[in-house]
């Protein structure tokens, strides 16, 4: 009697197991490719962390690592992650229905195996059993599971790539300005000695501009996770840095330069790190919530300083009061200062000053030397 409870038991919890298994990749399923929010996936989050300690160990294993290498590898991580994804959901569900199979008592393990195989990729290589409408209805729920994935599959890709491209307009657009690899102080130089008169009004479709893009990359980046590893066509450039250099520049405006003040240059400013910071919840990355104006950041004040002197070097109108104005970049920068360096370093961006040169200062330096 005991030896049959044991058994009853043991079938039990492996078809609540399987169902458990299956329910878990429908909802993270559902969380990547169909929920229009930033909604967390534990199946995802554990396979892009992982692939991606996979990369970093084979660029431990290379020797004499340039950054032209190092991005020539990186390229292909996230592609090759979104590649691996549906084969993971598909070996959860016929994992998961194995489990259900056999709780059931439709055979061995390996004969369940066998079954749920056969339905998911509708193989047709089992005969549908008679007299056991519980596995006919399984085998038909399962085929019915793996056509839903490729079809939402095919449908994915697409809206990936799109993104992607409205992503990397702005980006190779900002090189124009900000130059290769982009600067906050190139860019205000080249804006200023482009049109000093139509100085501000240029700022200002830029501000509006960029907000409307970090407000897509907000939408975008959190609810397709892999976009933030896709590369820019060109190895110098970066989602990341093109952000950080908008926000710096827009933070330097608003301190340093003795110009009326833009709100529109705030609201980006904004707009900036609150998709940041949200992109940066998706992995988890550590952060102050509400930073306090004083809190140290990764820019010195003697850099500051050395900005100033450059800008008005260049005939900007710099404003006389240095501490006031380095007390006012330090409270915008101190937003947007923890996760812009953590995803730089993250996504193993290419060197820009006050961003992947903080966060990673070998590559950062392979970076740049190959830039000069």
């Amino acid at each position: 009697m005991s030896s049959s409870i044991l058994f009853f038991a043991v079938h039990t919890l492996a078809f609540v197991a399987g169902l458990a298994l299956v329910i878990a990749t429908i909802e993270s399923t559902i969380n990547t490719l169909i929920v229009p929010r930033a909604i967390s996936s534990h199946f995802a989050r554990w396979l892009y962390m992982n692939m991606l300690g996979l990369f970093k160990l084979r660029l431990s294993l290379v020797k004499n690592l340039t950054y032209e290498r190092r991005d020539r590898i990186m390229v292909m991580y996230a592609p090759l992650t979104l590649f691996v994804l549906p084969f993971v959901w598909l070996t959860q569900v016929m994992l998961g229905y194995t489990l259900m199979f056999w709780g059931l008592r439709h055979g061995s393990l390996w004969e369940s195996f066998l079954v749920s195989g056969s339905s998911l990729l509708t193989l047709g290589t089992i005969v549908f059993p008679e007299g056991r409408p519980w596995i006919t209805l399984l085998m038909f729920s399962e085929a019915m599971m793996g056509m839903v994935l490729v079809a939402l599959l095919i449908a994915y890709l697409p809206t990936i790539y799109s993104a992607f491209s409205e992503r990397e307009k702005a980006v190779i657009k900002l090189a124009t300005p900000a130059g290769t690899p982009p600067s906050p102080i190139t860019m205000l130089i080249r804006l200023w000695r482009v049109g000093d008169e139509e100085f501000e009004e240029t700022l200002h479709t830029i501000w509006l501009d960029w907000r409307d893009w970090f407000t897509g990359i907000d939408e975008s980046h959190t609810s397709f996770a892999a976009l933030v590893f896709f590369r820019s066509s060109k190895s110098a450039q970066s989602w990341i840095t093109s952000a950080g250099v908008v926000l710096d520049a827009a933070a330097l405006t608003n301190s340093a330069l003795d110009i009326p003040h833009d709100v529109r240059a705030d609201l980006c400013i904004r707009s900036g790190y609150v998709a940041l910071r949200d992109i940066a919840d998706f992995f988890r990355v550590d952060y102050q919530q509400d930073p306090e104006p004083t809190q140290v950041i990764s820019v010195s004040r003697e850099e500051f300083e050395a900005v100033c002197d450059e800008l008005a070097d260049a005939g900007l109108p710099v404003r006389t009061d240095r501490d006031q104005a380095w007390e006012d970049f330090r409270g915008w920068r101190v937003n947007y200062d923890t996760v812009l360096l953590s995803l730089a370093s993250m996504t193993m961006a290419p060197y820009a000053n006050w961003i992947s040169d903080r966060s990673s200062p070998v590559i950062a330096s392979q970076s740049k030397q190959e830039s000069n």
